[in-house]
């Protein structure tokens, strides 16, 4: 199974090297975002509405960014891929390649945002490491979302609309945390936290989509 994951991350990436238009466009929006908000708000912020600001777009990032890898696999080619690979290998391959492509979404997004919003943060440090899991997080959760609403016509919308109520409480969590790095101090208990995130949000969105998947991969 581990070669067979293997091979379909490396077919994912190869498919995003020739398409580049895709990745480009995720990027193009990213920077007129940026460039829009240092345009109406100038370079110095303040730190709860950059933090606001910088979720939100990462969020319409994750939308875009995960649903084209379930929109550009046609029906014969789940076919093909239904007679030639297990389930659990495909998930678990999408969800790789997803995570490698938010993260580097996410490091463009918070590269941009330092560069054009100023940088608000105390423990900068802190805030990329929240940001790196908070957007981890969000990639699992709308890779399993865009698998479920692939079995439908409107796909982008339907993701979104199993989204929202599913992603608010990681949401929630995540701006908690993100907002320590803007004290002055950042509390010890911080960590126990981050753990919780980690553990029980992501791991629990892996296992579910193992699981679920299979019997979408049925149909």
């Amino acid at each position: 199974m581990i070669r067979q994951v293997i091979t379909l991350f490396k077919k994912d990436v190869l498919l995003e090297l020739r398409q580049q238009y895709a990745l480009y466009g995720v990027i193009l929006y990213v920077m007129s975002t940026v460039f829009v908000l240092y345009l109406t708000m100038g370079s110095e912020t303040d730190g709860e509405i950059w933090n606001a600001l910088y979720w939100v777009m990462l969020l319409f990032v994750c939308i875009n960014a995960v649903a084209k890898s379930f929109l550009q696999e046609s029906r014969g080619r789940m076919l093909y891929f239904y007679s030639i690979t297990s389930p659990t290998a495909f998930i678990i391959s999408k969800l790789l390649y997803n995570l490698l492509l938010i993260i580097i979404m996410n490091s463009i997004s918070l590269f941009l945002f330092l560069l054009f919003l100023g940088n608000p943060t105390v423990y900068t440090g802190q805030y990329i490491l929240i940001s790196i899991l908070g957007a981890c997080g969000l990639s699992l959760i709308f890779t399993m979302l865009a698998a479920i609403a692939s079995r439908a016509m409107q796909q982008a919308s339907l993701m979104a609309i199993l989204g929202f109520p599913i992603i608010i409480p990681q949401l929630l969590l995540l701006v908690r945390l993100s907002k320590l790095a803007f004290a002055e101090t950042f509390r010890a208990g911080a960590s126990m936290e981050v753990t919780l995130l980690v553990l029980a949000l992501d791991l629990s969105v892996v296992v579910l989509a193992v699981i679920l998947f299979p019997f979408l991969w049925k149909d």
